[in-house]
């Protein structure tokens, strides 16, 4: 869903609601990136790289250091396996440890992701209904609840004000808000938001009942266990004042 130096993978939202699916859990996950190349190949003769536009994103500094073409494919995995297959001495992939040991592929440098805390946020989904199957227990902190939601506003000012006073109003934090261009009619927009808290709190239920009446659509994608502590509120820094000694 997320990197956490990439951003949102925006596709990721839009297949969300086409397929209505339903978020059951959230997995937080430390990502390494590894340069890969084919057995006995010179690093010095490396010209392009290949990897999905995250892992290549993810990893910039690194590819604009070393001189190398970002060439972007389906899946880090697929990009090892296309570096196998395609034998090109001047060619490497952006991929994990693992993709390495599949593919027969020589790590020539590991940990070059730009920033070295490089956490994706997954979700795991499920279908909708009631013999949908229970999602694994997951073994982590506990961090309270989250909700997520999508949802539609008119076309027309102070809409979207609206829409955020009903989180105001009962005291539930929005930790993300996401914008998506709508496919029918064109410019306007659907937005995804991330809350604090579950659907079946009492603030949380209360905004959502307000939230409905100030959107032309709204649909919970679910509610889960967070799976990253909640970001601390900005320390206010105190002023520095004169003492009543100075002159």
């Amino acid at each position: 869903m997320e990197n956490s130096q990439a951003g949102s993978i925006l596709e990721t939202y839009d297949l969300l609601l086409e397929y209505r699916s339903l978020v059951v859990a959230e997995v937080a996950l430390q990502v390494d990136h590894c340069l890969l190349v084919l057995p006995g190949a010179d690093r010095r003769q490396l010209k392009r790289v290949l990897s999905h536009p995250q892992a290549l994103a993810q990893c910039e500094a690194f590819i604009v250091r070393e001189g190398l073409e970002p060439v972007p494919v389906y899946d880090t995995a697929g990009a090892a396996r296309q570096v196998q297959r395609d034998v090109r001495p001047d060619e490497a992939a952006i991929a994990g440890r693992r993709a390495a040991e599949l593919y027969g592929l020589t790590i020539a440098a590991e940990r070059i992701q730009t920033v070295q805390e490089n956490i994706t946020r997954f979700f795991l989904i499920s279908r909708r209904g009631a013999k949908r199957p229970r999602p694994p227990r997951i073994k982590r902190p506990r961090y309270g609840k989250k909700t997520s939601l999508v949802c539609a506003v008119p076309n027309e000012p102070g809409a979207l004000y609206r829409l955020l006073a009903c989180f105001n109003e009962f005291g539930v934090n929005l930790s993300k808000l996401e914008s998506r261009p709508r496919r029918d009619p064109p410019w306007e927009y659907l937005f995804y938001l991330d809350v604090d808290g579950g659907r079946s709190e009492k603030p949380v239920a209360a905004a959502l009942r307000a939230a409905r009446l100030a959107t032309s659509f709204l649909q919970v994608l679910g509610t889960y266990t967070r799976a990253l502590p909640p970001a601390a509120p900005p320390r206010r820094r105190r002023k520095r004042g004169r003492s009543p000694a100075e002159p």
